[in-house]
Protein backbone atom coordinates (compact mmCIF):
# COMPACT_ATOMS: atom_id res chain seq x y z
CA UNK A 1 0.00 0.00 0.00
CA UNK A 2 1.38 3.42 -0.94
CA UNK A 3 2.46 5.52 2.03
CA UNK A 4 0.38 8.66 2.49
CA UNK A 5 1.27 11.11 5.23
CA UNK A 6 -2.14 12.12 6.56
CA UNK A 7 -0.52 14.72 8.83
CA UNK A 8 2.09 15.92 6.37
CA UNK A 9 2.64 19.66 6.87
CA UNK A 10 1.56 19.59 10.53
CA UNK A 11 4.28 20.70 12.97
CA UNK A 12 4.18 19.59 16.61
CA UNK A 13 6.29 20.89 19.51
CA UNK A 14 6.47 18.19 22.17
CA UNK A 15 7.77 19.09 25.64
CA UNK A 16 7.42 15.54 26.99
CA UNK A 17 10.09 12.89 27.35
CA UNK A 18 8.13 9.82 28.51
CA UNK A 19 4.57 8.77 29.31
CA UNK A 20 1.21 9.54 27.68
CA UNK A 21 2.31 12.74 25.93
CA UNK A 22 5.29 10.95 24.39
CA UNK A 23 2.91 8.20 23.22
CA UNK A 24 0.73 10.86 21.62
CA UNK A 25 3.70 12.45 19.85
CA UNK A 26 4.72 9.02 18.55
CA UNK A 27 1.25 8.51 17.06
CA UNK A 28 1.25 11.91 15.37
CA UNK A 29 4.73 11.32 13.95
CA UNK A 30 3.64 7.93 12.59
CA UNK A 31 0.90 9.73 10.67
CA UNK A 32 3.45 12.04 9.09
CA UNK A 33 3.52 15.07 11.40
CA UNK A 34 6.84 16.84 11.91
CA UNK A 35 7.38 16.34 15.64
CA UNK A 36 10.01 18.47 17.35
CA UNK A 37 11.03 17.16 20.77
CA UNK A 38 11.94 20.05 23.09
CA UNK A 39 14.30 19.16 25.92
CA UNK A 40 16.83 20.85 28.17
CA UNK A 41 20.54 21.09 27.33
CA UNK A 42 22.59 18.36 28.96
CA UNK A 43 24.49 19.51 32.01
CA UNK A 44 26.96 17.65 34.20
CA UNK A 45 25.22 16.34 37.30
CA UNK A 46 21.75 17.26 36.08
CA UNK A 47 18.97 14.71 36.55
CA UNK A 48 16.97 14.34 33.34
CA UNK A 49 14.46 11.72 32.33
CA UNK A 50 15.72 10.06 29.17
CA UNK A 51 13.84 7.05 27.82
CA UNK A 52 15.82 3.95 26.77
CA UNK A 53 17.25 4.15 23.25
CA UNK A 54 14.57 1.77 21.93
CA UNK A 55 11.54 3.36 23.62
CA UNK A 56 8.92 5.25 21.62
CA UNK A 57 10.45 3.78 18.45
CA UNK A 58 13.77 5.43 19.30
CA UNK A 59 12.55 8.85 18.22
CA UNK A 60 12.05 7.57 14.68
CA UNK A 61 11.43 10.41 12.23
CA UNK A 62 11.43 13.13 14.90
CA UNK A 63 13.49 16.28 15.26
CA UNK A 64 15.07 17.51 18.49
CA UNK A 65 15.97 20.83 20.07
CA UNK A 66 17.61 21.47 23.42
CA UNK A 67 16.65 24.78 25.02
CA UNK A 68 16.83 26.01 28.61
CA UNK A 69 13.28 27.15 29.41
CA UNK A 70 14.45 28.65 32.69
CA UNK A 71 16.42 31.26 30.77
CA UNK A 72 14.49 34.21 29.38
CA UNK A 73 16.29 33.89 26.04
CA UNK A 74 15.42 30.19 25.96
CA UNK A 75 11.73 30.88 26.47
CA UNK A 76 11.83 33.51 23.75
CA UNK A 77 13.48 31.04 21.37
CA UNK A 78 10.85 28.39 22.05
CA UNK A 79 8.05 30.88 21.47
CA UNK A 80 9.64 31.68 18.09
CA UNK A 81 9.31 27.98 17.28
CA UNK A 82 5.74 27.89 18.62
CA UNK A 83 4.78 30.80 16.36
CA UNK A 84 5.19 28.49 13.36
CA UNK A 85 3.78 25.34 14.93
CA UNK A 86 0.33 23.78 14.65
CA UNK A 87 0.33 21.78 17.89
CA UNK A 88 2.02 22.01 21.28
CA UNK A 89 2.03 19.03 23.65
CA UNK A 90 3.11 19.40 27.26
CA UNK A 91 2.98 17.10 30.27
CA UNK A 92 4.22 19.27 33.13
CA UNK A 93 2.36 19.38 36.43
CA UNK A 94 -0.67 21.70 36.18
CA UNK A 95 0.51 25.32 36.18
CA UNK A 96 4.18 24.59 35.50
CA UNK A 97 4.08 25.37 31.77
CA UNK A 98 2.63 28.80 32.52
CA UNK A 99 5.29 29.45 35.16
CA UNK A 100 7.93 28.56 32.59
CA UNK A 101 6.41 31.03 30.14
CA UNK A 102 5.25 28.43 27.60
CA UNK A 103 1.65 27.96 28.75
CA UNK A 104 -1.38 28.24 26.50
CA UNK A 105 -1.80 31.98 26.96
CA UNK A 106 1.90 32.55 26.23
CA UNK A 107 1.77 30.53 23.03
CA UNK A 108 -1.58 31.92 21.94
CA UNK A 109 -0.15 35.44 22.02
CA UNK A 110 2.26 34.48 19.24
CA UNK A 111 0.01 31.96 17.47
CA UNK A 112 -3.74 32.20 17.94
CA UNK A 113 -4.33 29.11 15.75
CA UNK A 114 -2.35 26.81 18.02
CA UNK A 115 -3.82 23.51 19.22
CA UNK A 116 -2.36 23.32 22.72
CA UNK A 117 -2.64 19.95 24.47
CA UNK A 118 -1.89 19.62 28.19
CA UNK A 119 -1.68 16.01 29.35
CA UNK A 120 -1.69 15.20 33.04
CA UNK A 121 -2.67 12.37 35.33
CA UNK A 122 -5.84 13.88 36.73
CA UNK A 123 -6.48 16.99 34.65
CA UNK A 124 -5.88 20.67 35.27
CA UNK A 125 -8.42 21.02 38.10
CA UNK A 126 -10.08 18.91 40.77
CA UNK A 127 -9.07 17.41 44.10
CA UNK A 128 -6.42 15.17 42.52
CA UNK A 129 -4.96 17.67 40.06
CA UNK A 130 -1.78 18.15 42.14
CA UNK A 131 -1.23 14.46 42.82
CA UNK A 132 1.81 12.72 41.40
CA UNK A 133 1.00 9.46 39.68
CA UNK A 134 1.81 6.77 37.17
CA UNK A 135 -0.06 4.28 35.03
CA UNK A 136 -1.10 2.02 37.90
CA UNK A 137 -2.58 4.95 39.86
CA UNK A 138 -4.77 6.04 36.95
CA UNK A 139 -5.97 2.50 36.38
CA UNK A 140 -6.81 2.34 40.09
CA UNK A 141 -8.98 5.46 40.28
CA UNK A 142 -10.60 4.73 36.91
CA UNK A 143 -12.10 1.39 37.98
CA UNK A 144 -9.88 -0.73 35.75
CA UNK A 145 -7.93 -2.43 38.55
CA UNK A 146 -11.10 -3.22 40.49
CA UNK A 147 -12.51 -5.04 37.46
CA UNK A 148 -9.27 -6.91 36.74
CA UNK A 149 -8.57 -10.49 37.72
CA UNK A 150 -7.42 -11.35 41.21
CA UNK A 151 -4.07 -12.54 42.55
CA UNK A 152 -3.77 -15.40 45.00
CA UNK A 153 -3.98 -12.93 47.91
CA UNK A 154 -7.24 -11.48 46.56
CA UNK A 155 -5.74 -8.23 45.31
CA UNK A 156 -6.17 -6.93 41.76
CA UNK A 157 -3.68 -8.33 39.28
CA UNK A 158 -1.10 -5.96 37.83
CA UNK A 159 -1.82 -5.25 34.15
CA UNK A 160 0.61 -6.55 31.56
CA UNK A 161 0.79 -3.27 29.63
CA UNK A 162 0.74 0.45 30.42
CA UNK A 163 -2.85 0.80 29.28
CA UNK A 164 -3.37 4.18 30.91
CA UNK A 165 -0.32 5.71 29.27
CA UNK A 166 -0.92 4.17 25.86
CA UNK A 167 -4.70 4.30 25.39
CA UNK A 168 -6.27 6.44 28.10
CA UNK A 169 -3.52 9.05 27.72
CA UNK A 170 -1.63 8.80 24.44
CA UNK A 171 -4.46 7.80 22.13
CA UNK A 172 -6.85 10.06 24.04
CA UNK A 173 -4.58 13.06 23.43
CA UNK A 174 -4.02 12.15 19.77
CA UNK A 175 -7.76 11.87 19.11
CA UNK A 176 -8.41 15.21 20.81
CA UNK A 177 -5.65 16.91 18.81
CA UNK A 178 -6.87 15.49 15.50
CA UNK A 179 -10.43 16.62 16.24
CA UNK A 180 -9.16 20.10 17.13
CA UNK A 181 -7.17 20.28 13.89
CA UNK A 182 -10.28 19.36 11.89
CA UNK A 183 -12.27 22.06 13.68
CA UNK A 184 -9.50 24.58 13.10
CA UNK A 185 -9.62 23.76 9.40
CA UNK A 186 -13.28 24.73 9.37
CA UNK A 187 -13.24 27.71 11.76
CA UNK A 188 -9.64 28.94 11.90
CA UNK A 189 -9.74 28.70 15.70
CA UNK A 190 -7.15 26.91 17.79
CA UNK A 191 -7.91 25.01 20.99
CA UNK A 192 -6.72 24.39 24.53
CA UNK A 193 -7.10 20.69 25.38
CA UNK A 194 -7.09 19.36 28.94
CA UNK A 195 -6.27 15.65 28.64
CA UNK A 196 -6.66 13.73 31.89
CA UNK A 197 -5.30 10.20 31.78
CA UNK A 198 -7.63 9.15 34.61
CA UNK A 199 -10.62 10.48 32.64
CA UNK A 200 -9.42 8.38 29.74
CA UNK A 201 -9.40 5.27 31.92
CA UNK A 202 -12.99 5.95 32.98
CA UNK A 203 -13.87 6.24 29.29
CA UNK A 204 -12.30 2.83 28.65
CA UNK A 205 -14.47 1.47 31.47
CA UNK A 206 -17.68 2.79 29.87
CA UNK A 207 -19.49 -0.57 29.69
CA UNK A 208 -19.18 -1.15 33.43
CA UNK A 209 -19.69 2.49 34.44
CA UNK A 210 -22.80 2.92 32.29
CA UNK A 211 -24.16 -0.36 33.66
CA UNK A 212 -23.88 1.03 37.18
CA UNK A 213 -25.29 4.45 36.28
CA UNK A 214 -28.31 2.97 34.49
CA UNK A 215 -29.13 0.07 36.82
CA UNK A 216 -27.51 0.81 40.18
CA UNK A 217 -25.61 -2.48 39.98
CA UNK A 218 -22.03 -2.58 41.25
CA UNK A 219 -19.97 -4.45 38.63
CA UNK A 220 -17.25 -6.70 40.03
CA UNK A 221 -14.76 -9.15 38.56
CA UNK A 222 -16.46 -12.43 37.88
CA UNK A 223 -19.83 -10.73 37.84
CA UNK A 224 -20.61 -10.89 34.14
CA UNK A 225 -19.66 -12.63 30.93
CA UNK A 226 -16.69 -10.42 30.10
CA UNK A 227 -15.10 -10.56 33.56
CA UNK A 228 -15.06 -14.29 34.25
CA UNK A 229 -18.53 -15.37 35.28
CA UNK A 230 -18.81 -18.04 32.59
CA UNK A 231 -16.49 -20.80 31.44
CA UNK A 232 -16.93 -19.86 27.78
CA UNK A 233 -14.84 -16.70 28.33
CA UNK A 234 -11.68 -17.65 30.17
CA UNK A 235 -8.10 -18.88 29.80
CA UNK A 236 -7.07 -22.53 30.04
CA UNK A 237 -3.74 -24.29 30.41
CA UNK A 238 -2.74 -26.68 27.66
CA UNK A 239 -0.80 -29.89 28.10
CA UNK A 240 2.59 -28.21 27.59
CA UNK A 241 2.05 -25.54 30.25
CA UNK A 242 1.18 -22.84 27.72
CA UNK A 243 -2.20 -21.14 27.69
CA UNK A 244 -5.23 -20.68 25.44
CA UNK A 245 -7.75 -17.86 25.43
CA UNK A 246 -11.36 -18.95 24.93
CA UNK A 247 -13.88 -16.27 24.01
CA UNK A 248 -16.79 -18.32 22.67
CA UNK A 249 -19.49 -15.79 23.54
CA UNK A 250 -22.00 -16.47 20.78
CA UNK A 251 -23.93 -19.76 21.10
CA UNK A 252 -22.81 -20.93 17.66
CA UNK A 253 -19.12 -20.54 18.57
CA UNK A 254 -19.69 -22.23 21.91
CA UNK A 255 -21.44 -25.15 20.19
CA UNK A 256 -18.49 -25.49 17.79
CA UNK A 257 -16.05 -25.59 20.70
CA UNK A 258 -18.06 -28.15 22.63
CA UNK A 259 -18.27 -30.36 19.55
CA UNK A 260 -14.52 -30.18 18.89
CA UNK A 261 -13.74 -31.06 22.52
CA UNK A 262 -16.32 -33.84 22.76
CA UNK A 263 -18.31 -31.86 25.32
CA UNK A 264 -21.65 -31.58 23.52
CA UNK A 265 -23.46 -32.13 26.80
CA UNK A 266 -22.65 -28.55 27.77
CA UNK A 267 -23.84 -26.89 24.55
CA UNK A 268 -27.24 -25.89 25.93
CA UNK A 269 -25.92 -24.91 29.38
CA UNK A 270 -23.45 -22.21 28.34
CA UNK A 271 -24.90 -19.59 30.70
CA UNK A 272 -26.21 -21.92 33.40
CA UNK A 273 -24.63 -20.60 36.60
CA UNK A 274 -25.12 -23.89 38.40
CA UNK A 275 -23.05 -25.74 35.78
CA UNK A 276 -20.04 -23.43 35.48
CA UNK A 277 -17.72 -25.26 37.86
CA UNK A 278 -18.38 -28.56 36.11
CA UNK A 279 -17.94 -27.00 32.66
CA UNK A 280 -14.63 -25.44 33.67
CA UNK A 281 -13.39 -28.74 35.06
CA UNK A 282 -14.20 -30.50 31.80
CA UNK A 283 -12.59 -27.75 29.72
CA UNK A 284 -9.43 -27.88 31.82
CA UNK A 285 -9.22 -31.65 31.45
CA UNK A 286 -9.79 -31.47 27.70
CA UNK A 287 -7.20 -28.76 27.05
CA UNK A 288 -4.64 -30.54 29.24
CA UNK A 289 -4.62 -33.44 26.80
CA UNK A 290 -2.75 -31.64 23.99
CA UNK A 291 -0.08 -28.92 23.57
CA UNK A 292 -1.22 -25.35 23.01
CA UNK A 293 -0.18 -25.09 19.38
CA UNK A 294 -1.86 -28.35 18.48
CA UNK A 295 -5.11 -27.05 19.94
CA UNK A 296 -4.61 -23.77 18.09
CA UNK A 297 -4.23 -25.54 14.76
CA UNK A 298 -7.36 -27.56 15.39
CA UNK A 299 -9.63 -24.96 16.97
CA UNK A 300 -8.75 -21.52 15.62
CA UNK A 301 -10.01 -22.27 12.11
CA UNK A 302 -13.11 -24.05 13.41
CA UNK A 303 -15.01 -20.91 14.43
CA UNK A 304 -14.46 -21.47 18.15
CA UNK A 305 -12.94 -18.07 19.12
CA UNK A 306 -9.86 -19.75 20.55
CA UNK A 307 -6.40 -18.14 20.33
CA UNK A 308 -2.98 -18.88 21.83
CA UNK A 309 -1.66 -16.72 24.66
CA UNK A 310 1.61 -15.55 23.13
CA UNK A 311 4.60 -14.24 25.02
CA UNK A 312 6.33 -11.09 23.75
CA UNK A 313 9.15 -13.24 22.39
CA UNK A 314 6.64 -15.43 20.55
CA UNK A 315 4.75 -12.54 18.97
CA UNK A 316 8.06 -11.12 17.72
CA UNK A 317 8.32 -14.21 15.49
CA UNK A 318 4.60 -14.53 14.76
CA UNK A 319 3.79 -15.21 11.09
CA UNK A 320 0.54 -13.20 11.22
CA UNK A 321 2.32 -10.08 12.44
CA UNK A 322 5.06 -10.62 9.86
CA UNK A 323 2.42 -10.79 7.14
CA UNK A 324 1.01 -7.50 8.42
CA UNK A 325 4.42 -5.81 8.23
CA UNK A 326 4.46 -5.20 11.96
CA UNK A 327 8.23 -5.01 12.32
CA UNK A 328 10.96 -2.93 10.75
CA UNK A 329 14.72 -2.87 11.09
CA UNK A 330 16.31 0.16 12.73
CA UNK A 331 19.89 1.37 12.44
CA UNK A 332 21.24 3.28 15.44
CA UNK A 333 24.63 5.08 15.33
CA UNK A 334 25.62 3.79 18.77
CA UNK A 335 23.47 0.71 19.32
CA UNK A 336 23.74 -0.85 15.89
CA UNK A 337 20.99 -2.72 14.05
CA UNK A 338 17.88 -4.09 15.71
CA UNK A 339 14.21 -4.68 15.02
CA UNK A 340 11.41 -2.46 16.26
CA UNK A 341 7.67 -2.15 15.80
CA UNK A 342 6.66 -0.44 12.60
CA UNK A 343 3.85 2.15 12.69
CA UNK A 344 0.89 -0.16 13.32
CA UNK A 345 -2.20 2.03 13.43
CA UNK A 346 -4.28 2.00 10.25
CA UNK A 347 -3.29 4.72 7.81
CA UNK A 348 0.07 5.51 9.42
CA UNK A 349 3.14 5.89 7.23
CA UNK A 350 5.49 2.94 6.74
CA UNK A 351 8.68 3.80 4.94
CA UNK A 352 10.45 1.03 2.99
CA UNK A 353 13.84 -0.21 4.11
CA UNK A 354 15.71 0.19 7.41
CA UNK A 355 14.90 3.18 9.61
CA UNK A 356 17.81 5.47 10.47
CA UNK A 357 17.69 6.51 14.13
CA UNK A 358 19.75 9.27 15.72
CA UNK A 359 22.20 9.45 18.58
CA UNK A 360 21.08 11.03 21.85
CA UNK A 361 23.30 14.06 21.45
CA UNK A 362 22.27 14.87 17.89
CA UNK A 363 19.90 17.85 17.65
CA UNK A 364 18.27 20.14 15.08
CA UNK A 365 18.38 23.17 17.35
CA UNK A 366 20.40 25.49 15.13
CA UNK A 367 18.58 24.55 11.93
CA UNK A 368 15.13 25.02 13.46
CA UNK A 369 15.98 28.31 15.15
CA UNK A 370 17.39 29.66 11.89
CA UNK A 371 14.16 28.64 10.15
CA UNK A 372 12.23 30.46 12.91
CA UNK A 373 14.09 33.67 12.08
CA UNK A 374 16.94 33.82 14.58
CA UNK A 375 20.21 35.14 13.16
CA UNK A 376 23.50 33.32 13.23
CA UNK A 377 25.02 35.76 15.74
CA UNK A 378 22.11 35.34 18.17
CA UNK A 379 22.19 31.57 17.85
CA UNK A 380 25.94 31.54 18.53
CA UNK A 381 25.44 33.71 21.61
CA UNK A 382 22.72 31.41 22.97
CA UNK A 383 24.97 28.43 22.44
CA UNK A 384 27.91 30.07 24.23
CA UNK A 385 25.65 30.95 27.17
CA UNK A 386 24.46 27.33 27.43
CA UNK A 387 20.86 28.28 26.64
CA UNK A 388 20.70 25.97 23.62
CA UNK A 389 22.53 22.86 22.48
Amino acid sequence: MEACAALGGVTVLDFSSVGPAARCARILADYGATVVKVGAPRRAGAVQIEPPFHAYAGGRGMKRVRVDLKAEAGRAAVLRLAAGADVVIESFRPGVASRLGVGYDDVRRVNDRIVYCSTSGYGQQGDRARWAGHDLDYLAVGGFLHMSGRRADGGPALPGATIADAAAGGMHAAIAILAALVRRGATGRGACLDVSVADGVVSLMALAVDQHLATGEDPAPGGDLLSGRYACYDVYEAGDGKWLAVAAIEPAFWANLCRELGLDRWTSRQLDDAAQDAIRADLRAAFAARPRDEWTRRLAAADTCVAPVLSVAELADDSQLAARGAFVRAEHPERGSFRQLAPLLAGSVREPGPVALRGQDETDTFELLRAAGLGATEIERLQQEGVIA
